[in-house]
């Protein structure tokens, strides 16, 4: 005689996933770039203008096509170095045109290259782009709490000052709106919904930032 045992087995429910931001969806890719990079705040300027080229690059389109092809980018565009990039010239400019690994846009390119030169035209004024960025917030993240997605916004007056003071300084492809997003992405502000885990966890790194 044969017995059923399955009754007694107790199943274990799985962990319930954390709350997150609604714009993450279910794509594991966003997902994973919500847990471990937005809003965490960047105080490394290459990385800071790495990102802000990213963001130019964005522009019109998703930012998943960015993330998929971020590492392509890194190759392409010698590791965001501004140094290396601001000496591209036309036979670089060719050869990204030819690259089917990144977004193959003249504009945009011409953009990144530009924006290599305004970067160092700036440091070399005795302005460090990661000092100059940050003293726009007064050296620490602003801190909102939004109840829901819907809140938050696609940009500010804040956005838009410094929107205009990396223009005044020669950059290109850095619109409010723009700017707002790499805000966000580089953790000026923290704009995670107050229910998502994630708020909490920013609040208090941007609570200590690193002494310069």
């Amino acid at each position: 005689m044969s017995h059923d045992h399955s009754q007694n087995v107790r199943s274990v429910p799985a962990a319930p996933s954390p709350r997150r931001c609604a714009w993450t969806g279910e794509d594991p890719l966003y997902v994973h770039h919500h847990d471990l990079e937005w809003s965490m705040p960047v105080y490394d300027s290459r990385a800071l203008w790495e990102h802000l080229v990213l963001d130019g690059f964005q522009a019109g389109l998703s930012w998943r096509t960015v993330l998929l092809k971020r590492d392509n980018f890194r190759k392409a565009f010698a590791g965001f170095e501004p140094e290396q990039v601001a000496r591209f010239d036309e036979k670089d400019i060719a050869r990204l045109l030819r690259d089917s690994g990144i977004i193959r846009s003249r504009v945009k390119i011409n953009s990144a290259i530009n924006n290599a030169r305004a970067f160092l035209s700036l440091r070399e004024t005795g302005h460090e782009f990661s000092e100059w960025i940050w003293s726009f917030v007064g050296g620490k993240p602003i801190q909102n709490a939004w109840a829901s997605q819907e809140e938050v916004p696609a940009d500010s007056p804040l956005a838009a000052k410094i929107s205009k003071a990396l223009k005044a300084k020669g950059f290109k492809f850095v619109g409010p709106t723009m700017i707002y997003a790499w805000m966000q992405a580089v953790g000026l502000v923290n704009d995670h919904v107050t229910s998502c885990f994630r708020h909490p966890e920013i609040a208090r790194l941007g609570s200590h930032p690193p002494r310069r």
